[in-house]
């Protein structure tokens, strides 16, 4: 099935009331197992590459993976640029077949992000591609970008319409106070903040950025809100390389990577599985 574009899977989402998962992706066995649990979720996907990634694994095989990965998937899926930092990361992942982008602006001064990021969108809307936006300043670690809980800017809902018809995103990252990476404690999230962007902006799709380790009554409660795309990264990070220690320590003398990494693609899977069931999006493909 060919690539499809992220507000294809959100808008369908927002209609049925579900959010779809955005998977980080480095490398082969990581594909397989996201779109293995979507294939027998029967669930649209959404897979991401980070600038991280990006720099591992290069953009041509990222590219290659999930296009071979898509062609042979009976599902919908997305390939999606996490954390754009700048219009030209944009511009070479438009030239290179992804077909959603994030340009993340949200470290600049608000005109400069309204601007930017309105330059990105008209790039991409004029080659059918859909974009996220971000408004708000997230916390945590990501790859390369760092966030200390005293830089931390939450989304301010009065200000979300005006970047949204300034900018003309597709849908929108906002900080309710969720962080990148394991939390230390439960996460406390501002759901009056999510409820009244939700209220000023009904129809906008809402991205949930560092989704891993958020309670699942959280996620559950965050969803009818507008919440339409979910990322997840740590959790399956820590599914992937836990398993491969598991293996490693059972049988040290192992030298064959398939033997490694088959039970940790295995491992992934289900953690996958797991979040898609969550999120709603199981059966809706």
């Amino acid at each position: 099935m060919p690539l499809v574009t992220g507000i294809e899977l959100l808008e369908d989402a927002r209609r049925r009331d579900y959010a779809v998962g955005a998977f980080n992706v480095n490398n082969m066995e990581i594909i397989q197992a996201i779109i293995a649990a979507a294939e027998e979720e029967r669930s649209p996907v959404i897979l991401q590459a980070s600038q991280g990634a990006i720099k591992y694994a290069g953009i041509r095989y990222i590219r290659a993976l999930v296009l071979a990965a898509a062609e042979e998937a009976k599902v919908p899926v997305c390939l999606h640029l996490d954390h754009g930092p700048s219009f030209e990361q944009v511009m070479e992942c438009l030239r290179y077949g992804f077909t959603s982008v994030m340009f993340d602006g949200s470290h600049l001064p608000y005109e400069e992000n309204v601007r930017l990021t309105a330059k990105a969108v008209e790039a991409a809307h004029a080659v059918g591609v859909s974009v996220e936006g971000e408004l708000g300043k997230i916390g945590g670690v990501e790859e390369e970008i760092r966030v200390e809980d005293w830089d931390v800017v939450l989304t301010d809902p009065e200000v979300v319409p005006d970047f949204v018809e300034r900018t003309g995103v597709d849908y929108l990252a906002v900080a309710i106070g969720t962080k990148h990476g394991f939390y230390k404690g439960e996460p406390k999230l501002d759901f009056e903040r999510l409820a009244r962007i939700h209220q000023l902006m009904p129809d906008l799709p809402l991205v949930l950025h560092g989704g891993s380790g958020i309670p699942e009554e959280h996620i559950r409660r965050a969803i009818p809100l507008g919440v339409r795309k979910i990322n997840i990264d740590t959790e399956l990070r820590a599914a992937f390389v836990g398993k491969a220690r598991e293996v490693m320590a059972a049988k040290p003398e192992e030298i064959d990577p398939r033997k490694i990494l088959g039970p940790a693609r295995e491992a992934m899977k289900e953690k996958v599985k797991e979040k898609m069931r969550l999120f709603g999006s199981s059966g809706k493909a």
